[in-house]
């Protein structure tokens, strides 16, 4: 099964989405700079969905995680 897009912005050449994996039950935010072509994709976890995508940066920094071409 494909992931499913729950929401989705641009900002400042950003692309964020909220993507859910109905065969693992899954949530991920993806981030892509669409100016550098370098992406990013943080697994909700524990934390709030909706947190996540509004503040990917700083969940990914906190868990370590850096935007890869």
């Amino acid at each position: 099964m494909r992931k499913r897009e729950l929401a989705y912005r641009e900002n400042d050449g950003l692309i964020v989405s909220l993507l859910w994996n109905p065969a693992d039950d899954a949530l991920t935010v993806t981030v892509l700079d669409a100016q550098t072509g370098e992406a990013l994709e943080v697994p909700v976890e524990d934390a709030r969905p909706l947190d996540v995508f509004q503040h990917p940066l700083a969940y990914a920094a906190q868990r370590g995680l850096l935007l890869a071409a």
